[in-house]
């Protein structure tokens, strides 16, 4: 990207070719961004015809040349621009949230600012904002994560398919497409799904699949499995558990022949590839084949 294409965009300058060219730099996504954030912010008025009336009142009486003032006006025309992107910038850049985000076949610790732990499982997402932590404690989750809250205001984790809301516990959400789950571990946990609230005291459970909830048995675990390297299941629909498979090992799944919709029960671990396709294929009794990163489950 050339120099003055900056100075040139902020005054409209440029031409459809240097515009085009500018919009395909690395830079442009990040002065657009800003400039989009400093739109909502209230900043001095500048009169560059006061400011520049001033510096002609400082010109000596003497000096009776005359000056052509218009570079300058567009100078500072420019530089209040810049003064505003880079206000803007720092505003920006601190009101992100912050964002931790996992791969498949990959989990992540992550210490929130009051100590709270959050362990993600694959394939998962959480956001917060660090700088709002002491007024809210929020975070925002897509996948599956489990919670160690620390004692004090209301903790709040939202996702699309519902809200879980503590003050001090140990709780797991899983929260993928068709599928819902919390399951308490530890102290007491209220659930929000479709605006009715749901308690939740240790050892019980809140499940949601493709929109129906699920009545569940209470849990005798300390701490969810997937922690311990394995996924396990209780009359779960396969298709969920292939789904896990998937994310756990890295590896493409497809079916053929099988009824996808059948319930499963059982765990399968999440290091031992092998082990893991035994463990799904036999009670299920169903086949497979595995090729380099595929596996095909199939039928008789």
């Amino acid at each position: 990207m050339q120099e003055n294409y900056l100075a040139k965009w902020l005054n409209g300058e440029l031409t459809e070719t240097e515009l085009a060219e500018f919009k395909n730099s690395d830079e442009y996504a990040t002065y657009a961004q800003i400039l989009e954030a400093s739109k909502a912010l209230e900043s001095p008025e500048f009169d560059a015809d006061k400011a520049l009336t001033a510096i002609k009142n400082r010109q000596t009486l003497n000096d009776s040349k005359v000056v052509q003032l218009h570079p300058f006006k567009k100078f500072i025309r420019v530089a209040a621009a810049a003064a505003i992107i880079m206000f803007g910038a720092y505003f920006y850049l601190n009101t992100l949230d912050e964002k931790y985000v996992t791969d498949y076949a990959e989990s992540r610790e992550i210490l929130l600012p009051d100590n709270s732990e959050v362990v993600l499982n694959a394939d998962s997402q959480i956001t917060f904002s660090e700088r709002n932590w002491k007024d809210s404690r929020n975070v925002k989750l897509n996948g599956e994560a489990f919670f160690k809250v620390a004692k004090g205001k209301q903790f709040t984790v939202e996702t699309d398919a519902g809200t879980v809301a503590v003050l001090g516990t140990q709780f797991n959400v899983t929260q993928r497409e068709g599928l819902f789950e919390i399951v308490c571990f530890e102290g007491l946990v209220s659930v929000t799904y479709n605006k009715k609230m749901t308690k939740l005291p240790a050892g019980n459970s809140f499940r949601v699949i493709d929109g129906r909830i699920i009545a569940t048995q209470e849990q005798s675990s300390l701490s969810p499995s997937w922690l311990n390297k394995e996924s396990s299941f209780k009359s779960v629909p396969l298709k969920y558990v292939l789904e896990e498979f998937e994310r756990q090992h890295d590896i493409q799944v497809e079916t053929k022949n099988i009824d996808i919709d059948q319930l499963f029960t059982g765990t399968f671990s999440n290091t031992d590839r092998e082990l893991a396709l035994k463990s799904i294929s036999t009670p299920s009794q169903i086949k497979f084949k595995l090729e380099g990163t595929k596996v095909l489950f199939y039928g008789e």
